[in-house]
């Protein structure tokens, strides 16, 4: 998942104050002094691309996930793309991933000429479902494609499993989840290759760009061609060895990434107390909440998103009513200068994906019931108490006033899945 825009939401789209003008946003990049510092020596340096920022960044990036090389692009997007490349995957092939992410996981499929094949995923989590991705394999199959959707992890181990089971790649996309373990393990380590997306909405940002990972060092080396028009790191400017991007990350990005990184753990450890305060403060209002964590298991929060109540499954209420719902107790926080976001419509059922790729309406119910009914919180490292109760009140008496939160919707008070 990359380049995720929060100001540019539906719901912002749909009502209230402006982009920019919103009393308490859904996102807000945290800049300190230290990274304008960073990203000001750079601009007096004279060296702008290609420079020392851009290893520090990597090599940053790459310890954090617990990889040996991580190479800096332009977007988490083009990591993707470039990824795919440089494992062979292209035109012909089929990548198994979820309908349940931003747009852009199944994007670099189709810009590398590669047919997403979904498969719906787990109620509990939102995360790609390994029995139904197993049974969504054909024998044009190539690789799996999980997201650790708003930042918590995957079942990786179960589909590493898989995967060495069928012969298949796993292109990691951890691009909401830098800093999040699963299993004990850091998300963007399980895969043979991993992207990371650094957009303003993320918890480290460099402006834009993402990081592929990877430990094999021969992998490493042909995403840097990729990277920089096919050309041979350290190689003459003008010899050309394969079809590449031009998608390098500017020298300050790369040096407000690596300032960012440096405080990475503190970063984690104020979205872990947000999303704590925010499930305090809900946790007996039914709505569904996020799982909370276990062992092995650290996420470092993306995002806090909600469930509106109602069955997992489509043939138990009303999606269409649902939705109107939803976006209506939206609205209501819009009007008081409060953004939230409708995360995530259904791949399958984005305008472009309709014509493009034959999954009617209920092909995966889970992911349609949750795009029905999710919204997520203002979530930044500036958000304060005082902000987070308000939120919570008026989306809580928004969503009573549509009669959603009635014991014959709700059944008992949820509390996190643990």
């Amino acid at each position: 998942m990359t380049d995720r825009d929060a100001g540019s939401s539906p719901a912002a789209a749909s009502a209230g104050p402006p982009r920019g003008r919103w009393r308490i946003p859904l996102a807000r990049p945290h800049v300190t002094d230290e990274d304008v510092a960073a990203v000001t020596a750079v601009l007096r340096s004279g060296r702008l691309s290609r420079g020392p920022a851009e290893v520090a960044f990597e090599r940053a990036v790459a310890a954090a996930c617990g990889v040996g090389h991580g190479v800096a692009v332009a977007s988490g997007t083009l990591g993707l793309q470039i990824a795919l490349r440089a494992l062979g995957i292209g035109p012909g092939d089929e990548v198994v991933t979820t309908p349940y992410s931003f747009v852009a996981s199944a994007n670099a499929l189709l810009l590398e000429g590669v047919r997403p094949v979904l498969a719906d995923v787990r109620e509990h989590d939102l995360n790609l479902d390994p029995e139904r991705a197993e049974a969504a394999i054909t024998p044009r199959t190539r690789a799996l494609l999980p997201v650790h959707v708003y930042g918590r992890g995957a079942p990786m181990r179960q589909l590493r499993q898989l995967a060495r089971a069928r012969g298949l790649a796993i292109l990691e996309d951890a691009c909401e989840a830098i800093g999040s373990r699963v299993d004990g393990r850091a998300c963007g380590s399980w895969g043979r290759v991993a992207v990371t997306s650094f957009y303003p909405n993320k918890q480290v940002t460099c402006g834009e760009g993402g990081v592929v990972l990877t430990d094999d060092p021969g992998l490493a080396e042909h995403l840097r061609r990729l990277r920089n028009q096919g050309r041979r790191p350290g190689g003459s400017a003008l010899d050309q060895r394969e079809l590449g991007f031009s998608c390098r990350l500017p020298e300050a990005s790369c040096a407000l990434g690596a300032s960012q990184m440096r405080r990475l753990e503190s970063i984690v450890a104020r979205r872990r107390a947000l999303a704590e305060a925010y499930t305090a403060r809900l946790c007996d209002s039914g709505l569904v909440l996020p799982p909370a964590d276990g062992p092995g298991r650290r996420t470092s929060w993306f995002a806090y998103v909600v469930r509106l109540p109602g069955p997992a499954a489509a043939g138990g209420v009303d999606l269409a009513a649902a939705m109107a719902a939803r976006d209506r107790v939206v609205a209501a926080l819009a009007e008081r200068g409060i953004e939230c976001g409708r995360y995530f419509p259904p791949i399958h059922l984005q305008p472009f994906y309709r014509r493009r790729l034959d999954y009617p309406e209920g092909s995966f119910p889970v992911a349609e019931a949750a795009g029905a009914r999710c919204i997520a919180l203002p979530f930044y490292e500036g958000v304060g108490a005082a902000e987070i109760d308000e939120v919570c009140e008026l989306l809580v008496q928004a969503a009573r006033r549509e009669g959603l939160l009635r014991p014959i919707l709700s059944g008992a008070p949820s509390r996190p899945d643990r």
